[in-house]
């Protein structure tokens, strides 16, 4: 936590609308750190992490740059590997994440986001302020990740095994925000939290979780 800097957390499960809200933030003017973003920049071509994670991980390359896909297939059920690979990545996204903050403070922005998946699972709700939690109704999430053409049953069995319970992160979270009525109602949603945010309140003291 930045002094300054009111720090929210947005996490959510696969499907759940964690990109749509993650856009409405920025939509209400608020710095947002995608950290699934800051992978991406760290192993495209060049990037900070691409040539420890081609090393560690040689059969994901093709013509000689890092393919995602092949990636994921090397890692997913795979313990060991995903633990390597997490340990090349994670410091990296970090040392952005420090960076966003550090920012956010000289221009002594009131308010940021981090938008960080596995939020609660790796322990960033510890770096927050207050944390919010985007769900839907199971019909509603599975209806999303349908459309989607990347996604296959297995990746995301493998995905969900890595992701805490809808139920267990909506009890954590600080702010539950149901994505299923509409993008209006989301960003409405949002926009409370954002005023109780930059008044400076402080909800890691609070007992249990609340609705926006």
């Amino acid at each position: 936590m930045i002094r300054g800097v009111f720090v929210l957390g947005l996490t959510g499960s696969i499907g759940m609308g964690k990109s749509t809200a993650a856009a409405s933030l920025r939509r209400l003017g608020v710095p947002v750190h995608d950290a699934d973003g800051t992978v991406h920049r760290l192993l495209r071509p060049g990037g900070a992490g691409a040539a420890a994670v081609a090393g560690a991980f040689p059969d994901a390359l093709r013509d000689g740059a890092l393919d995602r896909e092949a990636l994921a297939g090397l890692v997913f059920g795979d313990k060991a590997a995903l633990r390597r690979l997490e340990s090349i990545v994670h410091p990296l996204v970090r040392r952005a994440e420090r960076r966003f903050l550090a920012r956010a403070a000289v221009r002594r922005r009131r308010v940021v986001v981090l938008d960080i998946p596995l939020l609660f699972e790796t322990g960033g709700e510890n770096r927050c302020d207050a944390t919010i939690v985007v769900t839907a109704p199971r019909s509603v999430q599975d209806a999303r990740l349908g459309r989607r053409a990347d996604m296959t049953p297995a990746r995301l069995a493998a995905i969900r095994a890595r992701q805490m319970p809808d139920e267990e992160k909506r009890r954590r979270a600080d702010f539950v925000v149901d994505t299923s009525r509409g993008r209006g109602c989301t960003l409405h949603d949002l926009a409370r939290i954002v005023r109780w945010a930059r008044r400076g309140r402080r909800a890691r003291s609070r007992s249990g979780p609340f609705d926006a």
